[in-house]
């Protein structure tokens, strides 16, 4: 068994006065007061999600329901590719 490193996308957003880190591809998400400390804990909360699912044997079944694939080699994994855009809507307001 190895590790592949790979660079998934971690989005950090302001919520009250918490910097909140989430990533669409486990659809995980922590928080820190700083970016520093919610970017500590997102890499925290990973590989602790990982570690439990390969514990309880269902990490091949939660990489493959979170999009991930299999690497032609048939070992490494390959994540999902997610493009952000920016798209119009219309929000009610007033009443």
């Amino acid at each position: 068994m190895h590790n592949v490193d790979v660079k998934i996308p971690v989005l950090f957003f302001k919520e009250d006065k918490k910097v909140i880190a989430y990533t669409p591809v486990f659809d995980l998400s922590t928080c820190g007061d700083t970016e520093e400390d919610a970017r500590r804990r997102f890499s925290e909360a990973v590989s602790i999600f990982l570690n439990e699912t390969k514990e309880m044997g269902t990490f091949e079944e939660v990489m493959e329901e979170c999009g991930w694939h299999k690497a032609l080699n048939g070992e490494d994994w390959i994540p999902p590719i997610y493009k952000a855009t920016e798209e119009a809507i219309s929000i009610p307001v007033g009443g």
